[in-house]
């Protein structure tokens, strides 16, 4: 079988995610001896058969995987202003745009990581939405960090963070201190956990519950982790999806 975890998966926090992992595996009693990882295909990674535990985002959970895999549960990351395991996108632009109103960036160059991102695409349209905009100037940037590092040297003027990894950012990349948050957008169920269908959640979720308690302090302070959540799949399918980028 195999297991990933790719969501937060920094290099800076790497050795932290093998502990975690090996204190699921060792709860649950079986597993894969190490995390998956280098794999392009998340798609096609998240519907595999042997799949034991990875982690996805919430719009390509609503849009594509809900009736495909099985919902674990979801992990609390503590995040300001967010009920248990939700989450928001942070909008940043950069420390030396005094620009302070959001409809002023209205016809900047917005990045974003991906079209089928929660955080950094669905988000942030469906926040401005209601201004009557569109981000219609697109820079795609293939992840969170890449579109960080465009707003911080001027590519680009805005992009939308994940808040847990705008965290990682404020602790890891010196492109972060370049930035500063201009908004959040409304808090949304986070990045769930899941599992191939079929295969039973429950062993799971306690084994992930029984991890997070039994990490050492430091290892549960370096990925943020505070607990496991039962988010129910139809607060996931709930969630609008906006029109996905143009251009």
């Amino acid at each position: 079988m195999m297991a990933s975890l790719p969501m937060y998966d920094w290099p800076e926090v790497r050795a932290e995610t093998d502990r975690y992992w090996q204190t699921i595996r060792a709860a649950l009693g079986h597993g894969p001896d190490g995390l998956t990882r280098g794999f392009e295909d998340h798609m096609a990674h998240w519907q595999r058969p042997d799949l034991l535990l990875s982690q996805t985002c919430g719009m390509p959970y609503r849009s594509r995987l809900h009736d495909k895999v099985a919902l674990v549960g979801t992990p609390d990351f503590g995040v300001a202003g967010c009920a248990p395991g939700f989450y928001c996108s942070v909008l940043v632009v950069n420390a030396q745009d005094d620009r302070a109103q959001l409809s002023d960036f209205a016809d900047d160059l917005f990045a974003y990581n991906e079209g089928g991102s929660q955080s950094g695409w669905a988000a942030p349209a469906s926040h401005v939405a209601p201004l009557g905009r569109r981000f219609t100037r697109l820079l795609a940037t293939g992840s969170h960090r890449a579109s960080l590092c465009a707003v911080a040297e001027g590519r680009a003027a805005m992009a939308a963070i994940d808040a847990v990894t705008w965290a990682l950012a404020l602790r890891h990349d010196p492109a972060a201190a370049r930035l500063r948050e201009l908004e959040r957008t409304a808090p949304t169920p986070g990045l769930p956990y899941i599992t191939a269908q079929g295969h039973d959640p429950a062993p799971l979720r306690a084994a992930i519950t029984a991890a997070i308690a039994g990490l050492d302090d430091t290892t549960r302070a370096a990925l943020m982790l505070r607990g496991l959540v039962a988010i129910p799949a139809r607060a996931y399918l709930a969630v609008p999806t906006p029109p996905p980028p143009q251009g």
